[in-house]
């Protein structure tokens, strides 16, 4: 018996967490698939009943050989996949627009970090695909690396293709939806693909799946997931995950009608002048721009017609499509840009920002101190500092702040982009390694 069928049969009274007890008097949302592991409700940790079928269910629907749930997002994944195939102090290549788990994940095990740069598309100011002749040249230069870090597709919807002679990791958190439709770009090849289930399909938020298609590293990615993830994994996540691979199953008509939705959508925005959709690899993924529009302006004119957007640059305004989308919002989407006010054009922020010098390890920063925004040039970085989301760094500790970075900082701040950092200490101030 699968998983929600089970939760569904469930008529035993509950003297175990949680505390709640399923009593509905305390109008908890989620309280009635709110279980621990109770007898015939497998572990997570240690599946061997419902949850062991359901990774299998969800191996063969994805197309790898084994996977790991995870409900504590890709972040917990990425963590795991990294400290899998890496020892302490080991190097590490990863492409500089990686999340900042990514980053984390190489503090913790105090590796040495080398960058590979994706192109920059100037036409959006952010970083592109990496192209196979980068990644050759980077293993060339250091064949003492023992792993390498993707992102694919990026959270503008871009993909990159590439082979890698030593573990290559792709954090497609963005694409899980991949390879379910024609139409959508195929599944991430790596040897282990992290994805986020409740960034595009039908399942809760921090739900999402470690596939490892090169079984040697299961055990360990499997240790490393128990480490990271909570001893309590929530059945609330977990049945929803169950739901989801139900839909897959079930589900390409629904994919066929929303790529008619999809196609309608692109076709009449046409029909706007001062509106631009870029094109990416992945229809889904919505970048909008408008003429004499920032993204935070163009935000702001969204949510003032009832449309939340996912996120927004100096440029563009970012908004994430799924297969749960309707007709009708998209029409709302239509309407609210067909009504802008048209404005003149302004110049667009597309120069590439210099990645900065690394001076030490993050994990070697030691004591630190506040610094004056102002005055933090030429100084050691002891946070991160980054837009949220989609949580890429600026700038990371251990490396040396520059005027260009400030400049860019202020800037997207002065122009409503969502720059915070780990300090908190934006706009003001900002973390450093304190002089000796």
């Amino acid at each position: 018996m699968k998983l929600n069928d089970k939760i569904s049969k469930l008529n035993t009274y509950p003297f175990h967490m949680p505390g709640h007890k399923r009593n509905e008097k305390f109008n908890i949302t989620g309280a009635q698939s709110d279980i621990t592991e109770i007898d015939g409700f497998d572990n997570l940790h240690c599946p061997k009943g419902v949850l062991s079928e359901l990774e299998k269910d969800i191996s063969k629907i994805f197309g790898y050989k084994k996977s790991i749930i995870s409900v504590n997002g890709s972040t917990c994944a990425v963590l795991s996949a990294i400290c899998a195939v890496c020892e302490k102090g080991d190097k590490i290549i990863i492409a500089r627009n990686c999340h900042k788990s990514v980053y984390n994940a190489c503090f913790l095990r105090e590796l040495d970090v080398i960058y590979l740069e994706p192109d920059f598309i100037e036409k959006l100011g952010v970083y592109g695909k990496i192209n196979q002749k980068s990644v050759d040249g980077a293993l060339k230069d250091n064949p003492d690396a023992k792993a390498l870090v993707i992102t694919s597709p990026t959270y503008e919807g871009i993909v990159s293709e590439i082979k890698s002679d030593i573990p290559l990791i792709v954090d497609a958190a963005h694409g899980a939806h991949f390879g379910f439709a024609e139409w959508l770009p195929k599944r991430a090849v790596g040897d282990i693909v992290i994805q986020s289930l409740h960034k595009t399909l039908p399942s809760l938020t921090q739900t999402a799946v470690v596939h490892i298609d090169n079984e040697k590293y299961f055990s360990k990615v499997k240790m490393y997931m128990d480490i990271f993830e909570t001893s309590s994994p929530s059945y609330v996540l977990l049945s929803s995950v169950d739901r989801c691979i139900d839909f897959l199953k079930t589900g390409k008509e629904v994919f066929k009608n929303y790529k008619k939705l999809i196609d309608g959508f692109y076709e009449k925005v046409k029909e706007i002048e001062n509106v631009s959709v870029y094109p990416n690899d992945d229809l889904t993924r919505l970048i909008i721009s408008a003429k004499g529009y920032t993204g935070a302006e163009l935000s702001e004119h969204l949510r003032n017609n009832n449309i939340e957007p996912e996120g927004a640059t100096l440029n563009f305004v970012i908004l994430i499509s799924t297969v749960c989308d309707s007709k009708q919002g998209f029409d709302l989407l239509y309407n609210a840009l067909n009504c802008l006010e048209k404005r003149n054009g302004i110049n667009r922020f597309t120069k590439k920002i210099a990645v900065a010098k690394k001076s030490c390890k993050s994990s070697e920063i030691g004591e630190t101190s506040f610094t004056p925004l102002e005055k933090s040039v030429g100084k050691i970085c002891a946070t991160y500092v980054f837009a949220y989301p989609p949580d890429v760094p600026i700038i990371i500790p251990g490396e040396i702040i520059t005027k260009e970075i400030i400049d860019y900082i202020k800037l997207c701040l002065e122009k409503g982009v969502n720059i915070i950092s780990d300090d908190n200490l934006l706009p003001d101030s900002i973390l450093t390694k304190a002089e000796q």
